[in-house]
Parts: C-alpha cells; sequence; structure tokens
C-alpha cells in the first residue's frame, strides 16, 4: 500500500472539503455546510491516523515552487509526520463540536453567516500552521491564526472591553512576530534556507533559538506575555473554546516541538524553556485561585497547562508536550462550552458566586463539568491523567533543578483547588441566582458536542497513549514516591479545596480575599503604570524642549531678544538733534566717495 500518497491524497481532500463552504458565501445554509464539511473532514483525516497507526507510516513532504529572493528559493511546502497527521483528527474533532455547538449558541446573531466563515478560516489556518514544512508556510497558518483571533476575539466590537481585548491579543502577538521575523530573514540570510530538514542539520545560533521562544511565548500567552489570554474571553464562547482547546494558543507550544531539533542540545535554551514553563504554570494557577468569572478561571487554567507543556519540551521530551495538547483539547473545549451553556441559561450570568445548584436543572452540563475538572487536575485513568501524570514523572526524574520542579508541583496541587472550586460553585449547595431565570438544555444541538467530548475527555488519553510511541526510552524504574508524586499532591489540593468549601466558601467573608491577594498586579503595571510613566516622562521632556528651544531660543521669544539691541541702537540715533542727521549725511558722503575712487 502506498501509506504517503493516501496520506497526502487525504489531507488534500480534507482541505478542499473545509474550503468548500468558503466558495459559497451568499449561502443562507452556510453555517450548517460549514458543520458538514468540518464533520466530513473529521472522518477523512482518521485515514492517514490508521495507517500511521498500522504501517509505522512516517514523513512525507510536498513542496511547491513559489518564489525567489535573490538566491534563495522558498517553498511552499506541506509535511506530513506523525505529529500532524495525529493532531489534524483532534483538532478536527474539537472543532466539529464546537461549530455544531455554536449554531445554537449563536443562533440568533444577525451576523451568523459571517461569524462561521471566521471560524472556518481559523481552522485552515491552523491546519496549515501544523502541517507546514518550512518557516514560510509555518508563519502564513501563524499569521492567519492571529488575525482570525482578532477578528473573532473582538466580535461583539460595540463594546469597548471586547475591542481593546483584541488589539491587546495582537499587540501582544507582534512581540512574538518580531522574534519570528528575525529567526526567518537570518536564516534565510545566512543559509539561502528556510526548510526544517535544512534548518536540522545546521548550528543554529543560541540568540536565534531565543527568538524562537519569545514567538512561542508570545502566542502560548507565557509569564510577560500572558494578559491577553484573560482579556480574550470578551469574545463569544464557542470562540474562547476554539482559541483555547486545539488553535491558536498551542501554536507557540507547536513551533518549540516541530524546532525541537535544534533545541535538543541547546542547554540554554532548554533551561529557558524550563524555567520560563514552571513561572508561567505557577503564576497562572495563582491567578486562576482568585478569579471569580468561570471563563477567567478556565482561560488561566489554560495558560498554566501550556506552561507545562513548555515545561516538558525543556525537559527534551517533546513528544510528552504534543500528548498533553492532545489530551488538553478535548476537556478543555468541553469546559469552555458547558460554561458558556450555563452563561447562556442564566442570561449572560459569568460570576460562580452567582450560580450553584445546577446539578439538578443542568444535569448534562455539570456532569460534564465535573468529568472535564477531573481530567484537569489529573485524575487516573482519564485523559488528563495520561499526559500530566508523565510531565511530573519526567521533572522528578530528570537533572531539572529543584526550584522548577517546586513551583511546578505547586502548580499541580492549585489546579485541583481552582477546579473544585468551579465545581463546587456552580453545581453544589443551593441556587443563588434570580428565580425567575428559565434553565433547559433540551436543545440536542448544544448537548451533543458536550458528551462527544465529554467521551474524548475520558479515553482520549489511553488512545492516544497507545498510538505515541516515544522516539527516545523513558525511565521505568523510580522509587514508589515519585511515581505517586503527582497524584499524592493533586490529592492533597483536592483535600485543601474541600477544607476550604467547608470554611470559608460557604460563609459570608469577613474580608475580601481576592482583593488583598490580588494577581492582576500584572497587567496594572505593564498596562497603566508603565505607559503613563513613559507619557508623563515624555511629555514633560517635549514640553521642556518646546518651551526652551522653540519659544526661549528660535521662536517668539527669540526672535525678539535678537532684535532688541539694533531696535535699541536706532532709538538712540532717532532724537531730533540736526548735529547727527548732518554727521550720518557726512559720514555717508564720505564712504560713497571712498567706493567710487576704488571702483
Amino acid at each position: 500500500m502506498n501509506s504517503p500518497l493516501i496520506a497526502t491524497s487525504c489531507y488534500l481532500l480534507s482541505m478542499l472539503t473545509l474550503s468548500m463552504p468558503l466558495l459559497l458565501p451568499t449561502s443562507p445554509t452556510l453555517h450548517s455546510l460549514t458543520k458538514s464539511a468540518v464533520k466530513t473532514s473529521f472522518f477523512i483525516s482518521t485515514l492517514p491516523l490508521f495507517l500511521l497507526v498500522n504501517e509505522n507510516f512516517q514523513t512525507t513532504t510536498i513542496s511547491w515552487k513559489w518564489f525567489f529572493i535573490s538566491s534563495t528559493t522558498l517553498n511552499f511546502s506541506i509535511q506530513l509526520d506523525p505529529y500532524t497527521i495525529m493532531f489534524i483528527p483532534i483538532a478536527l474533532m474539537v472543532s466539529w463540536s464546537i461549530i455544531e455547538y455554536s449554531l445554537w449558541y449563536m443562533h440568533d446573531d444577525p451576523k451568523i453567516r459571517l461569524f462561521f466563515k471566521y471560524l472556518l478560516t481559523f481552522l485552515l489556518a491552523m491546519m496549515l500552521l501544523v502541517s507546514a514544512g518550512n518557516l514560510i508556510t509555518l508563519f502564513i497558518g501563524w499569521e492567519g491564526v492571529g488575525i482570525m483571533s482578532y477578528l473573532l476575539i473582538g466580535w461583539y466590537f460595540t463594546r469597548s472591553n471586547a475591542g481593546a481585548a483584541a488589539l491587546q491579543a495582537v499587540l501582544y502577538n507582534r512581540i512574538g512576530d518580531i522574534g519570528f521575523l528575525f529567526t526567518i530573514f537570518w536564516l534565510a540570510s545566512s543559509f539561502d534556507s528556510i526548510d526544517f530538514n535544512y534548518i536540522f542539520t545546521m548550528n543554529i545560533p543560541t540568540s536565534l533559538i531565543i527568538a524562537f521562544i519569545i514567538a512561542a511565548a508570545s502566542k502560548s500567552a507565557q509569564f510577560g506575555l500572558h494578559p491577553w489570554l484573560a482579556s480574550a474571553m470578551e469574545g463569544p464562547t464557542p470562540v474562547s473554546a476554539l482559541l483555547h482547546s486545539s488553535t491558536m494558543v498551542v501554536a507557540g507550544v507547536f513551533l518549540l516541538i516541530r524546532i525541537h531539533p535544534i533545541i535538543e542540545h541547546n542547554q540554554t535554551a532548554l533551561t529557558i524553556c524550563l524555567c520560563l514553563g514552571a513561572i508561567s504554570t505557577a503564576f497562572a494557577a495563582t491567578c486562576a485561585l482568585t478569579q471569580n468569572d468561570i471563563k477567567k478561571i478556565i482561560a488561566f487554567s489554560t495558560s498554566s497547562q501550556l506552561g507545562l507543556m513548555i515545561v516538558a519540551v525543556g525537559l527534551n521530551l517533546p513528544f510528552l508536550a504534543f500528548f498533553h495538547i492532545s489530551t488538553h483539547a478535548f476537556f478543555k473545549a468541553m469546559l469552555f462550552l458547558c460554561s458558556g451553556t450555563i452563561i447562556h441559561n442564566l442570561e449572560d450570568e459569568q460570576d460562580i458566586r452567582k450560580m450553584g445548584g445546577l446539578q439538578k436543572l443542568l444535569p448534562i452540563t455539570t456532569t460534564c463539568i465535573t468529568i472535564g475538572s477531573l481530567a484537569l487536575m489529573g485524575t487516573p485513568y482519564l485523559a488528563g491523567f495520561f499526559s500530566k501524570d508523565a510531565i511530573v514523572e519526567a521533572i522528578n526524574s530528570s537533572n531539572a533543578n529543584a526550584w522548577a520542579l517546586i513551583i511546578t508541583i505547586i502548580a499541580t496541587s492549585f489546579t485541583a483547588v481552582y477546579s473544585l472550586r468551579v465545581i463546587y460553585f456552580t453545581s453544589m449547595n443551593f441556587p443563588r441566582f434570580n428565580p425567575t431565570i428559565n434553565i433547559n438544555e433540551n436543545n440536542p444541538t448544544s448537548t451533543n458536542p458536550v458528551k462527544r467530548l465529554a467521551i474524548g475527555s475520558i479515553i482520549s488519553g489511553w488512545i492516544i497513549y497507545q498510538i505515541l510511541i516515544p522516539p527516545s526510552p523513558i525511565t521505568l524504574t523510580m522509587p514508589t514516591y515519585m511515581k505517586i508524586s503527582a497524584l499524592l499532591v493533586t490529592l492533597l489540593g483536592f483535600l485543601i479545596a474541600l477544607d476550604l468549601a467547608r470554611i470559608s466558601w460557604t460563609m459570608v467573608p469577613t474580608q475580601n480575599l481576592s482583593k488583598s491577594i490580588n494577581t492582576s498586579f500584572y497587567p496594572l503595571i505593564i498596562h497603566r503604570l508603565t505607559p503613563s510613566t513613559f507619557l508623563n516622562f515624555s511629555q514633560y521632556t517635549s514640553s521642556h524642549l518646546i518651551d526652551t528651544l522653540w519659544l526661549e531660543k528660535l521662536g517668539p521669544k527669540g526672535l525678539a531678544s535678537s532684535q532688541l539691541p539694533p531696535i535699541k541702537m536706532n532709538q538712540n540715533v532717532q532724537h531730533g538733534l540736526i548735529k547727527v542727521y548732518l554727521s550720518i549725511l557726512v559720514i555717508s558722503l564720505v564712504i560713497c566717495l571712498i567706493f567710487l575712487q576704488l571702483v
């Protein structure tokens, strides 16, 4: 069987199927066509996955000569390797569920067709990104997901917060794009090639790898470039689900996985990845603890899990980072869709303190939130357990510094605390919302996608674990306490969370802890303090320069001061005395005569 040909044909056919609704932009049933196209593409994309499982199919590359810049040939290159073949069906299945859910969530929106066009273009850009065979093709997908995220986050553009959030996402991503463009230009000028297979054979300087890491950190919202991720919750819930599960935010981690051959022998780059990931996962988990907006809690949990993926890259285990991307997509998309159902039913209420008692009213949604939160914690044999436990085991048995290990372990326990907090506030105890609200989840368009993702959250970890054969051996023997450390820490976090629930969450707080333990200091410093300092300094400098140079030295005051001496001298002459005038006349005549004699 010609596996490369079949895989290539299936890939091209699935891309063509996805593009079909975009060729019918005025169709009144565009949204339904989009769902059918994504569903069909998913089933087509599973065929190369079967080839990967049965025949251990490795890599095939398709290249088209595009254009030349001096001596550099730029190709449009597609590479189908195990990572691409595994990720595309996962992304398509998650997107199929989100797009079907959007039919229910956005049914009242007057521009629903445009919304589905945006979602589809977003998905196509991500598929191009994961299947890129060189940096220029990857950059097209990279910019594609960037611009579509801007349009989708700012969907409710009449709200000033939505417009600001969309602009914030773009501006933070520009920082990473500078790093990405820097690497492309440097490689093109130095090596005359930007194909992955060629770059991997070269000795790449550390500064260039750091530029790649900055690009990944901005796209995957790592510490320092993370505030845009929580702000992106201003978009519709299906957008948040797609953005945080299998498209935009995993693009940065995917870039690091893709270029891993040039990172694996560079100790500086690995240490940067490890420490950056550890700080990000701990800080985002701490932020999630203090939030009350359900979407922001889930958003910060995404940032925390992305940090864990970067830690895996820093440990030289990119396949574990990819494993966590794959399992994380299912339960994170499901958590967002469930939160969307709750928000929709509670008349756009997002504060978890105003929910409660929903296990009787929304049984499917609350069950799925519980499954998703348990998977996120790393509960044994759910999807998150296989990947998360493997990463914590790897960091325990590696030579990583103890500091990175400790804060990663602390972040793992925090995951259990904020996950239980979401379950507790939404599902348990008594309702804390207006009793006149009409709640139902009888629409299969909203429940079927969530059920599909729930099944994925339960079984996907085990299935991917069977398929994803690690390229390097993993330590199989370790002390019992080290083996169960991730579970113990999660259990400890769970018990602490239960204790907190009994003590503080059920009582009226005497002081607002979320104000005294405020983790939003970072956006406050970056978005308010720093710009205001710079602007005030600039204003002072410019006004000082204008006052002293233009007004005092060169402008009106300068001209006046330079003209005053000759004016005063002229005034001294004009006293009306005949002898002064006769003296001037005589002097003038003498000068004229001397001048005439000289000529």
